[in-house]
């Protein structure tokens, strides 16, 4: 008895620090996508990043061959539309237009975000603090948005628009959750993440480079994405991204929340905003005024408060 309780231990102290790292290797990625958008438009860097992730992803699939019925099919390509060439290209084009600091912090809604579609979606209840989370986390978004608005308009500066797209990607990414919640009822997270980033990686192909076809009939001729011209300092943001951020990430997040409660694991997902603002603020330079701290204050106690609470909607699988 004494042994397995030590396994125990064990396991839970390894599945609350993977989720750790989880977390704070996605508060990286804002930071990681901004040095790569210097060289190279949203869409390429997201294109990058994901063909990056393809190749951290490729051998599980290849390990892990399932069949999918058609409606199963259907399902997975639908999440993996949302999932990635839709949130990614809307909240990256946000991050174009604002800072790494805005738009972290603007990602800390998301466990709010999910208390809220469990209860429109899933019939879960939120009682009275979860909908005061829900106003905090309202408030300080909209507090982060203000500032943004009042602070400076020059390129690189925070933007109303782009802190809107970014928020707008994330209520993306909750119907992508919802849908991918519906294939991890027949297949495991790990194989229903394999599959998903591989297919809205060949969305993102078809949807950058298939324009390129039409260049022997347009006046205005598409550009292909970079190559040559982009730098090591560039191309390694660009393998980090993908490779750490995104593929193992997955891995280290699915693997912990099958060994420690959900409920608790789902609080590291903080670390993400909390991380990727200091990173702005400290490694780029960024400005963050009295309204942006004050925003994000909310958005963080809101997001500790429902994740620390039993009978929450956590999400069991996360892509960034």
């Amino acid at each position: 008895m004494t042994i397995a309780i030590k396994s125990a231990r064990r396991l839970a102290f390894l599945g609350y620090g993977a989720c750790a790292l989880a977390g704070t290797l996605w508060g990286t990625g804002f930071f990681f996508g901004r040095i790569a958008l210097n060289e190279m438009s949203v869409e390429s860097m997201v294109l990058y990043r994901f063909l990056f992730a393809s190749m951290g992803m490729l051998p599980v699939a290849l390990a892990h061959r399932v069949r999918f019925s058609g409606s199963e099919i259907r399902l997975l390509l639908i999440s993996a539309f949302f999932g990635i060439p839709v949130q990614f290209l809307i909240q990256f084009h946000g991050l174009a237009l604002t800072t790494v600091s805005h738009a972290s912090l603007m990602v800390g809604s998301m466990p709010v975000l999910l208390g809220v579609a469990a209860a429109l979606f899933a019939g879960e209840q939120l009682d009275a603090i979860g909908w005061g989370a829900l106003v905090a986390s309202t408030v300080g978004a909209a507090l982060i948005v203000l500032g943004g608005h009042r602070a400076q308009t020059a390129r690189g500066g925070p933007s109303l628009e782009g802190d809107l797209l970014v928020v707008l990607s994330l209520c993306t990414a909750l119907a992508w959750i919802l849908l991918s919640k519906k294939l991890m009822l027949t297949h495991s997270p790990v194989v229903v993440s394999a599959y998903t980033i591989l297919s809205g990686t060949i969305m993102l192909v078809i949807c950058i480079l298939g324009p390129l076809l039409a260049n022997p009939w347009l006046t205005h001729k598409v550009q292909p994405p970079p190559f040559a011209r982009v730098s090591l300092t560039a191309w390694a943001a660009l393998a980090i991204g993908g490779l750490a951020c995104t593929a193992t990430t997955t891995f280290l997040w699915n693997w912990g929340i099958h060994h420690v409660p959900a409920s608790r694991a789902g609080v590291f997902l903080n670390i993400e905003p909390a991380l990727g603002s200091i990173l702005g603020v400290k490694l780029l330079g960024e400005h963050l005024g009295p309204f942006a701290w004050a925003g994000g204050a909310l958005i963080l106690a809101a997001a500790i408060v429902l994740t620390t609470r039993r009978n929450e909607i956590n999400p069991e699988i996360i892509l960034e």
